[in-house]
């Protein structure tokens, strides 16, 4: 009599490693490169608006006149950075208040936008600008002098 010994080997464990990882990315940031300003207006006795362009460009409509010492014009300007290549989204508020150094007038700054819409890409170097520009509305009997505020035309960058 034959007797066939098999040897049968069952594994009853087996394993794969897999490798964990995690990147880091430049937080999104954003600095005020340069202030809004509508520079020089004058007022004739009739409502008007000036409308200041993401390009720095500002026309008027109404009784506004834009004199020829035209003042500082510019749209806002911020700096946004971070990782290259990503997308961000950009909040900014549709109207802010303007208000006179030394009194209680106001005027109010609408139709607020920028050069770059609801969202941003940076470049390869993790950089953009953003431009901001807007109406002001300028009421017939305006009080002469400066209107500022210094707190409410804020951008807010967040990424994708």
């Amino acid at each position: 009599l034959a007797i066939a010994a098999f040897s049968n080997n069952a594994n009853a464990q087996s394993t794969a490693n897999a490798t964990a990882t995690a990147t880091i990315v430049t937080p999104i940031g954003i600095t005020k490169d340069i202030d809004m300003s509508f520079g020089n207006i004058a007022v004739t006795g009739t409502s008007g608006t000036v409308v200041l362009s993401t390009a720095d460009g500002r026309e008027k409509t109404g009784g506004v006149t834009l004199p020829n010492v035209t003042g500082i014009v510019s749209a806002a300007s911020f700096d946004v950075t971070g990782t290259g290549g990503y997308t961000y989204t950009i909040i900014i508020p549709a109207t802010i208040e303007l208000k006179h150094t030394n009194s209680t007038d106001v005027m109010s700054v609408t139709n607020i936008n920028n050069s770059v819409g609801a969202s941003g890409a940076l470049d390869a170097k993790g950089t953009q600008k953003i431009k901001v520009g807007g109406t002001l509305n300028v009421a017939s009997s305006q009080l002469a002098g400066v209107y500022s505020n210094a707190s409410d035309l804020s951008v807010t960058v967040n990424y994708n």
